[in-house]
């Protein structure tokens, strides 16, 4: 049996990124007071006037403030949604590949997206998507169809917000479904070659149930993300013409706090979303190992 002692410089590495932590996550807490004060800086936390919940008041009165969340909500459920069915089905597929090399490629090609930054993905898009220059309104065009501004019509925006995310995203969710595919039995593939199952009839009755602990998870844990739409993509997307179905919390925090310089109304919504999202994030901590089994320790 070890002792406390042995373990201690395991312990001791801990500590810079412990650290860390306290400097640049828990530190910056303390802000949460703006969220309650008339908020001047040039007096700081403890001179400036306090308000109780009046910026909390003046947020929800704001005209704009129920399209946020709806936007957010949307934006967010139909990431989480998209993000769930195309990595299994192409993970499904790729399944299917018998030819190692071609595997491995596609592979390679869907998961580099996601280690690039939104700031590229973000210029991509722009000319990709472009109603004069871009290669999308390009092969419209040559079907009679009028150019399309993707990035300037509210119609049209959210579901290019939709769209990029799943291309950057979703081949890093493919491999853990890869990775899931390869706990499953093979003889329950013999066995059901035997009972005349087709391949149709094998992905229904045995890789998508040997598959559904770690799709259960999958969903459980994206639900904590209800309100994070995507700050970076949609600051790197969106403009003015957009707001009534692209702007999102985050971005309508970021303007009314940094731009506006109202840091008072700003913090209650980031301090309302953060509760909002800490709530969501424990149900689904609870839903995980309820339904799949999951800890965190």
């Amino acid at each position: 049996m070890k002792s406390r002692t042995s373990s201690f410089p395991l312990h001791l590495m801990l500590l810079p990124g412990l650290i860390i932590v306290l400097i640049y996550s828990y530190g910056p807490m303390f802000g949460i007071v703006i969220a309650f004060q008339k908020y001047i800086p040039a007096k700081g936390f403890f001179d400036s006037k306090w308000i109780g919940l009046a910026n909390f008041k003046y947020f929800w009165s704001l005209p704009d403030t129920l399209q946020v969340f709806k936007n957010t909500i949307f934006i967010a459920l139909m990431k989480i949604i998209t993000g769930l069915i195309a990595p299994i089905t192409i993970a499904l597929l790729l399944n299917e590949v018998m030819h190692r090399y071609v595997k491995r490629g596609i592979q390679t090609l869907i998961y580099l997206p996601h280690f690039l930054s939104w700031v590229i993905l973000g210029g991509i898009m722009i000319d990709i998507l472009s109603p004069s220059s871009g290669i999308v309104n390009w092969a419209l065009g040559i079907f009679g169809i009028k150019p399309i501004y993707f990035l300037g019509d509210n119609q049209w925006f959210p579901f290019v917000l939709i769209f990029s995310h799943l291309w950057k995203e979703f081949g890093f969710s493919t491999i853990i479904y890869l990775a899931a595919l390869t706990s499953i039995n093979p003889t329950l593939y013999e066995a059901a070659v035997i009972d005349g199952a087709n391949r149709i009839k094998q992905t229904w009755h045995v890789t998508l149930p040997g598959m559904r602990p770690i799709i259960v998870l999958m969903a459980t844990l994206s639900l904590g993300g209800i309100l994070n739409a995507g700050f970076d993509q949609v600051f790197n997307l969106y403009s003015p013409q957009v707001y009534d179905s692209g702007d999102i919390i985050d971005t309508f925090v970021y303007r009314m706090g940094l731009i506006d310089a109202q840091y008072g109304p700003a913090t209650a919504v980031g301090l309302l979303s953060s509760v909002v999202a800490c709530i969501f994030i424990s149900l689904t901590y609870y839903l995980a190992y309820r339904f799949a089994k999951y800890r965190i320790f």
